[in-house]
């Protein structure tokens, strides 16, 4: 193929959900993941919101983690961008 499909899927912890189906609806879409993608990077919640209270000192609010999650996809797809 002449593309490379990549997926970055945030999975959901019981500490920090507050909607009953978020377990299941991440594991219903694995078998999506698997079959239709060609890289799948998966960040759980839970050690999302650890690393950036205990490494990065910082309170963990939505604009925080979404930093975060950012700048580890723009690590990620640094090699497809520039190559």
């Amino acid at each position: 193929p002449d593309s490379l499909e990549e997926n970055l899927s945030i999975f959901p912890s019981p500490k920090s959900s507050d909607v009953v189906v978020e377990p299941y609806n991440a594991g219903l879409s694995v078998y999506q993941l698997v079959e239709n993608v060609d890289m799948v990077h998966v960040i759980d919640n839970e050690a999302l919101h650890n690393q950036c209270q205990k490494r990065l000192g910082l309170k963990a609010n939505n604009a925080d983690l979404n930093h975060l999650v950012s700048t580890l996809m723009v690590g990620i797809t640094c090699s497809m961008r520039f190559p």
